[in-house]
């Protein structure tokens, strides 16, 4: 019956109370909403998105949700249709306690944009508490010698509701001897005395039984009932007397246990164990027992737990005097609990917007924030600020509440991210503040193009490489990230539109490597050089170039090539050497060139056969053939010689030179053949144009060595200068076979051949132009011409007739056979 009569009156206050909106507007964006307690899990409670002036599905839109200072919501919020529900069953005394109003305070933060606002929900009180008393067989002994009008405080009844709903007044059962008067404390719950209306005789009446009832003022009321004994003592006739009737005390919060409070004093006129007085708390809520204590024979009231102003900020004590008889008195102990700052700030913060965009502007809105200090009237203003110099900013919005704001340009290259640490402090004393780490992650915007490792790139590929070999790379990095950094590698075209590069190499387009597509010759092309440009993925995609020059190396792949004597394939070139020379004449010499380069072009030359391998030698370095030895009469006339000419490449290449030597002494009707090179011009090789233009300047600097060496060989040489024989280069018809010579001794030829004279180039800078000055009747050619002469009889056997004629008719020694 009390369960189905207390649901009809839970729904009429709930009717009464249900959904009643209060938007308050002297408070900036701040809502404020009632509700009844004991309310059910998801009852209705207001429509948030109207109260707002939003649109249905705005709240949704805009990711609207729930921020609540004690980080628990006791509400949800619908954000399709803007309805407000209750989340759990409210308990407004779990809640609130005995805090009168009870208003729960959370937050409806909007995230996109970024806009919070204000929520109080006021919690009203209904009566589901009924009064009652902690100790409900209290017993009092009063002395039968009480006077008429003598009170005696009773233990209050506790009431958990508030307002009407709580404890409102005591009614005591009917008696004789006792009525009842109702008191009110300054802090605290309505208390009730026994007033004595007539004189106690312990010999007529040793007991009285009572009853007590505390009643609340709920509709229906509330009551909870105490049975009091009072028990009839024999005559005392005085009782303990206080020096006050009231003791004030003031005792700061962080006192600590054990301190001392108030010290209470009583006397008795009594004798005896009559006059002995003890002290005690009586009939003191328990809140009050567990916080205070009291020395029963000192009257020290001292500290048992702690106190906190921010909880309960006054104590009102009930002290009793007992005498030895079981007398007592009563008096208050008003203690006043003084504040101090004890409670840092607390900072709640209640929406962050993470990761931020490198490129945001400033002012823009990173996070918002509350802040509140417990300690109001003690810790004074609040100072916010932050712990390090960061490109941020704390900005204040509308009371205790702040954002947290963009106060320079970010850059993600240089810090990802941030760990913001917010400082509220208050200003004591003491100064008591709160550290908050806010983390914001700072997003990549594409705003740095890829830069190459290297400001330019020297590759080298070896000739006569494989297709498609891998030559190098380029490498670009990119400070951005994802996308942004994604680099993309593009050969470009040369300016001058020449795309012949395309020909020769590739690139991988993410990887930057280079490949070579073709097989290069170190002789048709040395090096060539091409743009390289690095792309990012970005949206508004950014680059940078680099220009890449690619060097050819040589391999040893061309042989050494005879350019004097000529090796043609017809006829062999013959020089002639006087039988009169000496050691170390120069006879002839090798010259050839190397269409390679560095060491593979380095020429080294060796007499590779010889028919007298004694008799001539040819410098390693230079090709030169000189005689090692006087030439003697038993040498034979004709020296066949093959020189060959080596590299020095790995492995090394060569070729070889052969040429005849004729050792004479005299000859007849010489005659003198120069070729005119316009007649008969050489070819050249396209190929090697570069290579004949390299060896012509060798060669000059070479016949340069080569003249001065001779004048300094010659100026040695002077006081023994003979006349030499005419040299004569003979085109052998008869292909000069080894019997051409007969008789040994006389140096006469066995038969008839015909002989002609020729020189090499036909210009005056010939190599062996040093026999001018061994012959000064020598014709030296200026000019270009032939001259053939024929004989068709044997040369007479005398062979100082030749040497005589030889001595007369002095022809023109040519330096090659063309």
């Amino acid at each position: 019956m009390a369960a189905a009569h207390r649901k009809p009156l839970q729904s009429r206050q709930v009717g009464s109370l249900l959904f009643l909106l209060c938007i308050s507007m002297g408070s900036a964006a701040t809502i404020r909403y009632s509700v009844a307690e004991e309310m059910e899990s998801g009852s209705f409670v207001a429509n948030v998105a109207k109260d707002l002036g939003l649109e249905v599905g705005k709240l949704a839109a805009r990711g609207a949700r729930l921020v609540s200072e004690g980080n628990k919501l006791h509400f949800r919020l619908h954000r399709k249709t803007g309805d407000l529900f209750v989340k759990e069953k409210l308990d407004r005394e779990s809640l609130c306690g005995k805090a009168d109003p009870c208003v729960l305070h959370f937050e409806i933060v909007l995230v996109e944009p970024l806009q919070s606002f204000r929520v109080e929900v006021r919690v009203f009180d209904i009566n589901d508490n009924a009064p009652i008393f902690l100790n409900m067989d209290p017993l009092l002994k009063i002395p039968e010698s009480t006077p008429l009008g003598s009170r005696f405080p009773l233990q209050s009844a506790q009431d958990l509701d508030v307002g009407l709903n709580g404890l409102q007044n005591y009614t005591l059962s009917p008696n004789a001897y006792f009525h009842l008067h109702t008191r009110f404390r300054s802090h605290g719950p309505k208390y009730a005395e026994l007033v004595l209306d007539k004189p106690l005789d312990r010999e007529e009446q040793p007991e009285v039984n009572l009853t007590i009832t505390a009643v609340d003022g709920g509709s229906p009321p509330k009551s909870g009932v105490a049975h009091i004994r009072v028990e009839v003592l024999d005559v005392n006739d005085h009782v303990p007397q206080f020096s006050r009737l009231v003791y004030r005390a003031q005792v700061p919060e962080n006192s600590a246990n054990g301190s001392l409070v108030a010290t209470v004093s009583a006397t008795d006129l009594d004798e005896g164990s009559n006059k002995e007085i003890t002290y005690s708390l009586a009939q003191n809520p328990e809140a009050i027992l567990q916080t205070f204590q009291i020395d029963s024979h000192t009257g020290e009231v001292r500290l048992r737990g702690p106190l906190d102003f921010e909880a309960v900020e006054t104590y009102d004590l009930d002290i009793q005097a007992t005498d030895g008889g079981g007398l007592s008195a009563h008096s208050k102990v008003l203690v006043e609990v003084v504040d101090v700052n004890d409670n840092p700030p607390e900072v709640t913060v209640s929406s962050v917007s993470s990761p931020l965009p490198e490129d945001s502007p400033l002012q823009t809105v990173v996070a918002l924030f509350s802040i509140r200090d417990r300690d109001v009237r003690v810790g004074g203003k609040i100072i916010c600020f932050l712990r390090e110099d960061l490109p941020f900013a704390v900005k204040p919005t509308f009371r205790n509440s702040y954002s947290l704001v963009t106060d320079r340009g970010l850059d993600r290259e240089e810090v990802s991210g941030y760990n913001i640490t917010i400082v509220a402090m208050d200003t004591g004393p003491p100064s008591l503040f709160t550290e908050t780490v806010i983390e914001v992650l700072i997003s990549d915007i594409n705003d740095n193009p890829p830069i190459f490792q290297e400001d330019s790139y020297i590759l080298t590929v070896r000739e006569n490489n494989s297709p498609a070999i891998f030559i190098g790379k380029v490498h670009a990095e990119d400070l951005d990230l994802g996308e942004n950094a994604q680099v993309t590698y593009t050969l470009l075209p040369p300016q001058s539109g020449d795309l012949s590069v395309f020909a020769y190499i590739s690139i991988n387009s993410d990887n930057g490597k280079l490949y070579a597509l073709r097989t290069m010759d170190y002789e048709a092309i040395q090096n060539f050089q091409f743009v390289v440009k690095a792309t990012d993925g970005g949206f508004l995609s950014l680059s940078s170039q680099v220009t890449v020059k690619v060097v050819v190396l040589d391999d040893n792949d061309n042989r050494p090539m005879i350019l004097y004597p000529l090796q043609n394939g017809t006829l062999p070139c013959n020089d002639l050497v006087p039988r009169s020379a000496d050691a170390g004449y120069l006879v002839t010499k090798v010259v050839a060139v190397d269409g390679d380069s560095g060491q593979n072009s380095w020429l080294s030359y060796h007499l590779l056969k010889a028919t007298d391998p004694g008799l001539f030698s040819v410098q390693q370095q230079n090709g030169e053939i000189r005689t090692l030895r006087q030439i003697s009469e038993r040498d034979p006339m004709i020296q066949k010689l093959i020189i060959l000419v080596q590299d020095h490449g790995q492995p090394a290449l060569s070729t070889t030179a052969s040429l005849n030597i004729l050792l004479v002494d005299g000859f007849s009707e010489p005659y003198l053949q120069f070729r005119d090179p316009s007649k008969n011009p050489t070819r050249v090789n396209p190929s090697t144009k570069y290579l004949v233009i390299s060896l012509a300047v060798l060669s000059f600097l070479f016949l340069l060595s080569v003249t001065v060496i001779f004048v300094i060989h010659i100026y040695q040489k002077v006081k023994y200068r003979e006349k030499f024989t005419v040299q004569e280069h003979f085109y052998d018809d008869c292909n000069f076979p080894n019997n051409l010579v007969q008789g040994g001794a006389n140096g006469s030829l066995s038969q008839p051949c015909p002989y002609e004279m020729c020189s090499a180039t036909g210009t005056s800078n010939s190599e062996f132009r040093f026999l001018k000055r061994f012959m000064p009747n020598f014709p030296y050619p200026h000019g270009t011409g032939e001259a053939k002469t024929e004989a068709g009889s044997n040369l007479p056997p005398d062979s100082d007739r030749n040497r005589s004629r030889g001595s007369e008719d002095h022809g023109q020694v040519p330096d090659n056979c063309m």
